[in-house]
């Protein structure tokens, strides 16, 4: 894997965690309430979509390991393009129920041996 591949992967990795501390406590009236919260964790959802469209651009067998790679770059474009019409209920659903496997498939990758 490039190096900067790993870059990447470490930004996916990072972000989620951060997005895990950012609500951690919470319940979803709270984060739909708090806008600053709310702009924290769509900043990152963006981080993480952007990462892993251009670690599909530079090597798409790495990002097809990644769980649902493709749904975070549209909605990391939803996020940017169609940001008034972003459903909190949904940002909640993918924060709670979505970011685990693909963190736990980012470590992965990152840990995996070089060949």
């Amino acid at each position: 894997m490039q190096p900067e591949s790993k870059s990447l992967l470490h930004d996916v990795v990072r972000s989620i965690q951060s997005i895990r501390t950012f609500v951690h406590g919470r319940t979803f009236e709270q984060y739909k309430e708090d806008e600053l919260l709310r702009s924290a964790v769509e900043r990152k959802l963006e981080i993480i979509g952007e990462a892993l469209n251009l670690l599909h651009k530079r090597e798409p067998e790495v990002a097809s390991a990644l769980p649902d790679h493709r749904a975070a770059i549209s909605f990391r474009n939803i996020l940017i393009h169609g940001y008034s019409r972003v459903d909190h209920a949904i940002v909640w659903t993918v924060v709670t129920g979505r970011l685990e496997p693909l963190e736990r498939a980012a470590k992965a990758l990152l840990e995996a041996p070089e060949p």
